[in-house]
């Protein structure tokens, strides 16, 4: 019960603000963000970037809070920031049906990974999307929904990264298709912990065995390198995060990397340059084929 009250408390450390979006998609589920680059050309394919957001908030405010909205136009991507479904009792919160730990606390039906699959197949229709780069950002309960479509959707999607979010609990044969895998975590994050633990009796993995999972999917060398510190958390001084990663012998379109806030919170006080490391960092991790699903 406390990291659900721990949970609800998210959205009051998230900062609202008017979308920057020009565009936007109606899937049913009212009218959400879509940020189009200034540069777009309708002949050239461009990235796309779906931002999950976490439990309570919305995809304007997590993207208020993360900014990858104000940087499509250097970087040249579309971003589309959905919401989830409101829970059907209670403060009826935002949230997604990600895994068995996070966070349908309603037993609800709803098929978020559907959605999600249907939000992308939307925007190339809409768009010149690059099949090849498909990327998923999420925060929490984002995070464990990145996972979620990352392995439902493996033939669509081309990276994910998850800050404070899981992968699921149980063993699962390796999805169809390799898909890189970033997992950016706090030391000291009290919600979804860095070591694993359990939300209402229904436990989630570890930083580390989530990413080490994905190596596994991908046929990575179990041997992990380590690169370069790097400074993620505004808050905290220096370089404080570490990486590392499972990228040998991995299948071509797959590999697994960590980067470890240390003592980093559940809502870290995010560098200026978090969003363009994050976003360079999906960009160099494209799908090497073009098997997808439109």
């Amino acid at each position: 019960m406390q990291k659900i009250k721990t949970l609800l408390t998210i959205a009051a450390l998230v900062l609202f603000s008017a979308s920057l979006s020009a565009q936007s998609i109606d899937l049913g589920r009212g009218e959400l963000p879509l940020t189009v680059p200034s540069n777009y050309d309708a002949d050239t394919p461009n990235p796309l970037i779906v931002l999950l957001h976490g439990y309570t908030s919305s995809g304007a405010g997590q993207d208020s809070y993360m900014g990858f909205s104000k940087i499509a136009d250097h970087y040249g991507f579309i971003l589309v920031s959905p919401d989830g479904e409101k829970e059907p009792g209670g403060d009826e919160n935002r949230y997604w049906n990600a895994s068995s730990a996070c966070c349908n606390f309603f037993q609800t039906e709803v098929d978020d990974s559907a959605y999600v699959l249907d939000i992308i197949k939307a925007v190339k229709a809409d768009y010149n999307i690059d099949h090849n780069r498909v990327y998923l950002i999420g925060h929490s309960n984002g995070g464990f929904m990145s996972y979620r479509a990352a392995y439902d959707h493996s033939e669509t999607i081309a990276a994910i990264a998850s800050l404070a979010g899981a992968n699921h609990i149980d063993e699962r044969p390796a999805p169809a298709n390799p898909v890189h895998v970033l997992q950016i975590h706090g030391t000291s994050d009290g919600t979804i912990a860095y070591e694993g633990d359990d939300i209402q009796g229904n436990k989630y993995p570890s930083a580390m065995d989530s990413v080490s999972r994905w190596a596994e999917y991908n046929g990575c060398s179990k041997d992990a390198g380590e690169r370069e510190l790097r400074d993620l958390d505004a808050g905290i001084d220096g370089h404080e995060s570490s990486a590392i990663v499972f990228s040998q012998g991995c299948k071509s379109g797959g590999s697994s990397e960590l980067w470890t806030i240390a003592g980093g919170a559940h809502v870290p006080n995010l560098s200026d340059t978090f969003a363009p490391q994050v976003v360079e960092w999906l960009l160099a991790h494209p799908k090497s084929t073009a098997s997808f699903s439109d």
